[in-house]
């Protein structure tokens, strides 16, 4: 039983490593006869898996099936697939961050201890160049795996005025704004949302104990998210109407910068905070669109006296 399973295991290795390979070919590698192959290929059908015989000569090609079926890699193939997903983590693949951060868990959590030693000797010396802080992998790795496990979470967590403390969550997702990677997670000691960016994180392992997935408190998570980073923790919070398309205002805006909602044709509104009305006015202002500003009324007030100075130095 245990032979044939091994040799099972080695005939999708092999169906898996070239397009297609003849019957007699496959028979030698592993050491049967045809008939035995034959026998073999029925179990992997039977199985599940899309084992095509090709026409003209006798051969077999595994073929495109409804799932993935498991991927046999040798160890340099494992190596590279571990590299890959961690450059990617670090770069910006929109729409696929955590999704990579996902598959990233679970490879380095089968890699033997020899290749986990490989992949951490090159990443030690490779450089990514990118614009937002960097995340150590490992980090991204646990954060995912508590997500995806739902289990609870003690960290290290320097917040942004550089005060630290400890944080007990619920992790639910990992964003990534292009810049930056953030935890949205349930903080229990503040009993509400919290949204966490992942290079002031320490993580305490081991885990805490599993839990139950809450409602998250947006459908759109991201855009959630970017109104967090960039409104909420301010303590001036603006809401204006641009007079350009949101795809421009965008561009000059990026999410981890200010969140932008499309209203209608050429026309949408921004939102971000600053602690700060001087620079508020004046980093708005720089992006080179018209705009009327909503709230708040701090603003207003700030926006006339600033409107009645320039026009003064213009000797108007």
């Amino acid at each position: 039983m245990w032979e044939t399973s091994g040799r099972l295991l080695r005939l999708l290795s092999l169906l898996q490593s070239r397009r297609e390979m003849s019957g007699p070919e496959l028979a030698e590698r592993l050491a049967v006869t045809t008939r035995t192959l034959r026998r073999d290929v029925d179990r992997l059908r039977a199985l599940g898996y899309p084992v095509e015989a090709t026409a003209g000569v006798a051969g077999y090609r595994l073929g495109v099936g409804a799932t993935l079926p498991p991927l046999l890699l040798d160890d340099d193939e494992a190596v590279a697939v571990a590299l890959g997903l961690r450059t990617a983590a670090n770069g910006t693949v929109a729409g696929m961050e955590e999704t990579v951060v996902r598959a990233l868990a679970k490879v380095e959590q089968l890699l033997p201890s020899r290749l986990r030693h490989r992949v951490n000797a090159l990443g030690t010396v490779t450089v990514t160049m990118r614009g937002g802080p960097a995340v150590d992998p490992e980090v991204l790795i646990a954060l995912a795996t508590a997500c995806r496990d739902h289990q609870r979470l003690r960290f290290d967590y320097r917040a942004h005025d550089r005060t630290e403390g400890v944080r007990t969550v619920e992790p639910h997702k990992l964003v990534h704004s292009g810049r930056a990677w953030y935890l949205v997670a349930w903080d229990l000691d503040r009993d509400d949302w919290r949204t966490y960016r992942a290079d002031r994180v320490t993580p305490r392992i081991p885990t805490g104990p599993r839990f139950t997935p809450r409602p998250l408190p947006d459908t759109d998570i991201a855009a959630y998210t970017s109104r967090g980073i960039t409104t909420r923790a301010y303590r001036y919070q603006a809401r204006l109407t641009m007079h350009a398309p949101a795809e421009e205002v965008s561009a000059r805006f990026p999410p981890s910068i200010a969140y932008v909602e499309a209203t209608g044709p050429g026309r949408c509104v921004l939102q971000v905070g600053a602690n700060s009305l001087d620079e508020l006015i004046l980093w708005v202002g720089q992006g080179g669109f018209d705009f009327v500003a909503h709230e708040p009324p701090e603003l207003l007030d700030h926006l006339r006296t600033m409107s009645a100075r320039f026009a003064r130095a213009a000797g108007g």
